[in-house]
C-alpha cells in the first residue's frame, strides 16, 4: 500500500514538472525568439485559427462567398452596420413614442403617408404599398392624428446601379419637421447595396425608424422592432390574389419529384459558391436543380467549362411544370438573402427548403416557419435530398397545407403583406390587447381576428373545433323594423310570439329605422323572454353593429316581415351550433360570372345551388357583428346605409372570406316570399324597381374591394330526419315543417 502511494505522488510530481515546463519553458523560449529575432522578420503566432491554411472546412461562410479582393471579417461588417445604423440596439421602449398612438386607446393606431413631392419617381411596387395603406381603416390624412409615419420617398430600391435609385434621402427627410430622428416612421425597403458585396446599406441613415424589410439578417435584425417582409416582384397583385395550388392537388401527398430548383447560377460574387453547388445533387429523376449563367450582359466572357452543359440541361424543363408537380422546392439565396422562389413556392404548395444561412423569414415574430418550411444550411447541401427523403407523408401533407393557409392569410397580395406588418407593430404597441401566436399561425389568419373584441380563443366560432368547444345553448333575436306600428295584426307582433317561444331564445333585440318613434313597451305583446328596442339611427348597417345588449353567442338575424314557425327556428339554431362560424337560414341566393359583360352577376331564381342566404332569417356569431364594423372600411358601410340596400350580401362576402365555406341553407316549410306592403305602412325596399340593380352593382362594388369573389357555392340543404319520410307524423320531431 505505501509502495502504491510513492508511485501516484512520483506521477503527480511529474506532471506538474511538465506543465511548469511547458508555461514556463514556453514563455522562455518566446522571450528568447524576441530577443534574437532578425531585422524585418515577421512573427506568425501559432495556431492562426483563422488562417485557411489550417482550418479550410471551417472558413466563414462570408468570406467563402466574397471575391479575395473584397473580403469582411465579420467584425468589419458589423462596424459597417453600426456607421449605417446608429441606432442599432433600438427597441420600442427605447425609440418608439407610445404617447403618439394611445391618445383614443386602439383607435389611435392611425398612420400618415407624406405627400409625394413634384417630379418624385415612385415605382410600382412602392405605389402598391402606398396604397394598400392609403385604403386600410388606420390611414389619416391629419399627421396631428398619426401613430406612424411613411414616407412619400420611394425607399424600395437602394441599389445605386439601379434605375429606381433615389438620391439625397438623407437630405430629403432631414428637412421634415416631423422626422424626430425617425421616431414613430415606418421604412419599406426591398434591395439594398449594390456590387459586389450587396450589404444591408440603404443610403441613408434611418435613425430611429422602424424598418420593413426583405431579405433581413439576422445578425442585423432588431427584435420586436424591426418587421422582415417578403421579396415580392412588381407583379404581385394589389388585393386578393391567386388562391394556393393545394386544392387542385391534394391526395397524394407526395408528387412526381421529391426535389426541385430552376434558376440562376452565379459565376463571381456573393451568393455564387451556393448556387454553383446545386448541380451537385441533380439526378434527372426524382431530384432536378438545373442553373444557367445565361443572364446579364457579359456571361459569355465570364461562363466557365460547365455552362453549356448547364444550359443545355436547363431548357429541358418548365418551371411551371416543376413548381406544380413537386414536393419540396429548393429555395437558395441569390444575391441577397431573400428570393422570389419563397413566395412562389408557397402558393404552389411546393414545401420550401431554405438554403439562406442567416435569413431572418418573413414576418418571424408572429408565424412558426418550422410548420411550413425546412431550413437546411448552405454549407450542408449534400445533405439535403437524404433529410426530404426522411419526411413522412403525415408531415408533408401537414406542411403543405401549412403553407396555404400563410399564402392565402399573409402573402397573397401586397395589402395582405402591408396590414400584416401594421398589425404586428399594432400589437406592439397595444401589447396587453394583441394576437398570440395561436391566432396568427391557424386558420383564418391574423388579419381576421381582432384582438379588441376578445384575446381569448374560445370567444371566436372558427376555433371552437380545435378547442372542443360547443357553441352556447341560447340565442337573442334582433329584428330590423323599419315600418311604424299601427296594427296589431303586424308581420312583427307574429313574429315577436313565433320567436319568443323558442326554449332556445334567450332575448329579443327590436332595432327601430321607422322615421316614427317607437311605440311605447305597453304596446307591445307580452312575452317570456326580454324585450328591448334600441334606436337604429335609421342606418342599414346598424343590424350589424356590435350590440352590446347582444348576450349570447348567437344571433338571429329577422325582418320585421318573416313569417317562420317555432319549430323552424328550433331546428336551424340547432343546425348552427353544428356550424357556428358560418351563416345558417332559409332564403337564400346566388351570384353567377357573366361572360358578356365581363361582370358579377345576382340573381333570386330557384336554381340547383346558392351561394348567399339572406339575414333577413339566419344565424350567425355575434362576432360577425364587431368584424363587419371594424374591418369593412368605411367606404362600402357608407353605400349601404346610402341605397338602404345589399347589408345582407356584404355579410355573406364577409363570412366566407373568413371561412372560405359557403353558408347553409335549412328547411323551410314556405318558400320565401316578398310580400306586398301592408296598407299605411312604408313600402319594402324591392318595391322599388331599381332594388336589383342595386344589388347586381354591389357584387361587383364588393369583390373589387376583396380583390376576388369569396362567395362559395353550395348544393347542400339540411332537413330533419325523417323529413318527408313515409312514417307516421308522429314519430316526427319537426312535423310542423312539413304542412303547407
Amino acid at each position: 500500500m505505501q509502495a502504491r502511494k510513492k508511485y501516484v505522488l512520483l506521477g503527480l510530481c511529474a506532471c506538474c514538472w511538465l506543465v511548469l515546463f511547458y508555461w514556463g519553458g514556453g514563455v522562455q523560449l518566446r522571450l528568447l525568439r524576441l530577443l534574437t529575432r532578425q531585422p524585418g522578420e515577421v512573427v506568425r503566432p501559432w495556431p492562426n485559427w483563422t488562417d485557411r491554411a489550417f482550418l479550410p472546412r471551417y472558413a466563414h461562410l462570408d468570406e467563402l462567398q466574397t471575391d479575395p479582393g473584397t473580403a469582411e471579417s465579420p467584425r468589419q461588417r458589423r462596424q459597417a452596420w453600426s456607421a449605417i445604423y446608429k441606432d442599432s440596439r433600438c427597441r420600442m421602449e427605447t425609440c418608439f413614442d407610445f404617447s403618439r398612438c394611445r391618445r383614443r386607446g386602439r383607435e389611435g393606431f392611425r398612420v400618415y403617408i407624406y405627400p409625394s413631392e413634384k417630379n418624385d419617381h415612385v415605382s410600382e411596387s412602392y405605389r402598391k404599398i402606398l396604397t394598400s395603406i392609403a385604403e386600410s381603416r388606420y390611414y389619416t390624412s391629419d399627421p396631428r392624428e398619426a401613430c406612424l409615419f411613411v414616407l412619400g420617398i420611394d425607399t424600395l430600391d437602394r441599389d445605386q446601379l439601379s434605375g429606381q435609385f433615389v438620391p439625397n434621402v438623407d437630405e430629403r427627410i432631414r428637412g421634415y419637421p416631423l422626422w424626430n430622428d425617425g421616431r414613430n416612421h415606418l421604412i419599406f425597403n426591398l434591395y439594398s447595396g449594390t456590387w459586389p458585396n450587396y450589404t444591408e446599406d440603404l443610403g441613408f441613415n434611418i435613425g430611429q425608424a422602424i424598418l420593413a424589410k426583405a431579405s433581413l439578417n439576422t445578425e442585423h435584425f432588431r427584435p420586436g422592432f424591426d418587421v422582415s417582409i417578403p421579396l415580392f416582384s412588381k407583379d404581385h397583385p394589389q388585393k386578393g390574389g391567386e388562391r394556393g395550388w393545394l386544392v387542385r392537388n391534394t391526395i397524394p401527398p407526395r408528387r412526381k419529384y421529391l426535389l426541385m430548383f430552376k434558376g440562376k447560377r452565379y459565376l463571381t460574387g456573393i451568393g455564387s459558391d451556393t448556387r454553383n453547388a446545386l448541380h451537385h445533387i441533380h439526378n434527372g429523376k426524382d431530384i432536378v436543380s438545373l442553373t444557367t449563367c445565361r443572364h446579364g450582359k457579359d456571361w459569355e466572357k465570364h461562363k466557365d467549362a460547365r455552362c453549356d452543359h448547364d444550359n443545355l440541361e436547363y431548357e429541358r424543363f418548365d418551371y411551371q411544370e416543376l413548381l406544380h408537380n413537386s414536393t419540396f422546392c429548393l429555395v437558395p439565396r441569390g444575391r441577397r438573402l431573400g428570393s422570389f422562389r419563397f413566395l412562389e413556392s408557397l402558393q404552389a404548395a411546393c414545401i420550401p427548403v431554405l438554403l439562406s444561412n442567416g435569413w431572418e423569414l418573413p414576418f418571424s415574430d408572429v408565424i412558426q416557419w418550422n410548420q411550413a418550411v425546412i431550413e437546411g444550411d448552405e454549407r450542408l447541401l449534400l445533405q439535403v435530398p437524404s433529410t426530404v427523403r426522411a419526411v413522412g407523408n403525415e408531415r408533408v401533407l401537414a406542411l403543405r397545407q401549412r403553407t396555404q393557409m400563410l399564402w392565402e392569410a399573409y402573402f397573397s397580395s401586397v395589402d395582405k403583406i402591408v396590414l400584416t406588418t401594421l398589425e404586428i407593430i399594432k400589437d406592439r404597441v397595444f401589447s396587453h390587447i394583441s394576437r398570440n401566436k395561436y391566432m396568427w399561425n391557424s386558420l383564418p389568419g391574423g388579419l381576421l381576428v381582432l384582438p379588441e373584441y376578445s384575446t381569448h380563443l374560445a370567444h371566436f366560432p372558427f376555433y371552437y373545433l380545435g378547442l372542443g368547444v360547443s357553441p352556447g345553448q341560447e340565442f337573442t333575436a334582433v329584428i330590423h323594423a323599419v315600418s311604424p306600428l299601427v296594427s296589431q295584426s303586424q308581420p312583427i307582433m307574429k313574429l315577436l310570439q313565433v320567436v319568443s317561444k323558442s326554449k332556445y331564445c334567450s332575448q329579443i333585440i327590436i332595432l327601430w329605422n321607422s322615421e316614427k318613434p317607437p311605440p311605447i313597451r305597453s304596446k307591445w305583446p307580452p312575452m317570456p323572454v326580454p324585450l328591448t328596442v334600441t334606436d337604429g339611427r335609421r342606418k342599414t348597417t346598424s343590424r350589424f353593429l356590435p350590440h352590446v345588449a347582444i348576450e349570447t353567442e348567437a344571433v338571429l338575424s329577422l325582418d320585421e316581415d318573416t313569417v317562420l314557425l317555432t319549430s323552424e327556428v328550433n331546428f336551424a339554431f340547432l343546425v348552427w351550433r353544428s356550424f357556428p362560424e358560418r351563416i345558417v337560414g332559409y332564403p337564400p341566393r346566388s351570384h353567377f360570372w357573366d361572360p358578356l359583360k365581363h361582370a358579377w352577376g345576382y340573381t333570386s331564381k330557384w336554381t340547383n345551388d346558392y351561394s348567399i342566404v339572406l339575414t333577413g332569417a339566419a344565424f350567425y356569431h355575434r362576432y360577425y357583428h364587431y368584424l363587419f364594423s371594424h374591418y369593412l372600411p368605411q367606404s362600402l358601410r357608407t353605400l349601404v346605409d346610402r341605397s338602404s340596400n345589399c347589408e345582407d350580401i356584404l355579410m355573406n362576402f364577409l363570412v366566407s372570406a373568413v371561412t372560405h365555406l359557403p353558408p347553409i341553407k335549412v328547411a323551410q316549410r314556405k318558400q320565401y316570399k316578398e310580400l306586398p306592403s301592408p296598407q299605411g305602412t312604408k313600402s319594402v325596399p324591392w318595391a322599388n324597381p331599381e332594388h336589383f340593380s342595386q344589388r347586381q352593382e354591389c357584387v361587383n362594388t364588393f369583390a373589387n374591394w376583396f380583390g376576388y369573389m369569396p362567395l362559395v357555392h353550395s348544393q347542400f340543404r339540411l332537413d330533419p330526419v325523417l323529413f318527408k319520410d313515409q312514417v307516421s307524423v308522429l314519430r316526427k320531431k319537426y312535423k310542423d315543417l312539413e304542412r303547407a
